[in-house]
C-alpha cells in the first residue's frame, strides 16, 4: 500500500499517485484532495521506499510505522508533533529502541509521526503488505 503513497521534495504532506502520464505523475494530496502533477525533475519517492537509520543498518519506513500501529492500538501517536525533543526521542525509542541517535534528527521524527497521523485519519493503516508464498518463491528464482 505504501509503494503508492508518495513523498514530494519541497510540498508538503504524502500524495496518492492517481495516474501515469509521459513526462509526469498525477498525485493527489492526502492532506487536500487536491490533484496536481508531479514532473520529472520533482523529487519523488514512495514512502515504501524510505528507511530509518538504526545502529545495525535499516529499518524500513512501513515497519516502523507499524510498530506505532501497534503501541497506539491502531490511532494517532499519543505524542504531539510540536513536542520538546526529548520527548519525542523518549517517544521513538520505545518504538525502535535501536535508532542511531546521531543521524536520525528530531525533525525526521517529526515528519514521521506527522505522516502517520495522516495516513491513520486517512485509513490508510496497512504498513506492511502481507507476504504470500508466491511474493517468496519469485524471490527465490531470481
Amino acid at each position: 500500500m505504501l509503494k503508492k503513497i508518495l513523498s514530494i521534495s519541497g510540498k508538503p504532506g504524502l500524495y496518492k499517485l492517481v495516474s501515469q502520464g509521459k513526462n509526469m505523475l498525477i498525485v493527489e494530496s492526502l492532506l487536500t484532495g487536491k490533484r496536481i502533477p508531479a514532473y520529472a525533475h520533482d523529487k519523488v519517492i514512495s514512502v515504501g521506499d524510505i528507511a530509518i537509520f538504526t545502529e545495525g543498518g535499516e529499518a524500513p519506513l512501513p515497519d516502523v510505522m507499524n510498530k506505532i500501529k501497534e503501541k497506539e492500538n491502531g490511532g494517532v501517536a499519543s505524542v504531539s508533533t510540536k513536542a520538546e525533543d526529548k520527548v519525542l526521542r523518549n517517544y521513538f525509542a520505545e518504538i525502535l529502541p535501536d535508532f542511531d541517535r546521531e543521524r536520525v534528527y528530531t525533525t525526521d521524527i517529526k515528519k514521521l509521526l506527522g505522516w502517520y497521523n495522516l495516513l491513520v485519519e486517512k485509513g490508510l493503516t496497512d504498513f506492511v503488505e502481507e507476504r504470500t508464498e508466491e511474493d517468496s518463491s519469485a524471490e527465490k528464482a531470481e
